[in-house]
């Protein structure tokens, strides 16, 4: 169901689709960080597991992150990045809200 709500919220195998919800992220961040969107950031993240369909083998499932997959990586090490929590709006939390169907902090 994860790669599923990826898809839905328009990170697909052709790109983002235009008036989705990535378009939105992709536009907020670009805005955000003067004009790109990072390789590694929530939008690029998504859109590489949305091209691959991977989102659920890396470890975001609909249930959460899985213990000792990539995603639980991803997690410990943007926690120690920032001090033992994760933020609101980074990476791992982006992806999570979306691979269970919300909308990755943004409204």
């Amino acid at each position: 169901m994860s790669d599923q709500n990826v898809s839905n919220a328009g990170f697909t195998s052709s790109g983002i689709r235009g008036g989705s919800l990535a378009s939105s992220m992709m536009s907020q961040e670009a805005k955000g960080s003067g004009g790109g969107v990072r390789s590694g950031g929530p939008t690029g993240t998504l859109q590489a597991m949305g091209a691959r369909g991977s989102t659920h083998s890396s470890g975001f499932t609909s249930s959460g992150i899985s213990s000792g997959s990539k995603a639980s990586q991803m997690m410990s090490q943007e926690a120690r990045s920032h001090g033992g929590g994760i933020p609101r709006g980074g990476t791992t939390s982006t992806v999570q809200s979306v691979s269970m169907g919300g909308k990755g902090g943004k409204r």
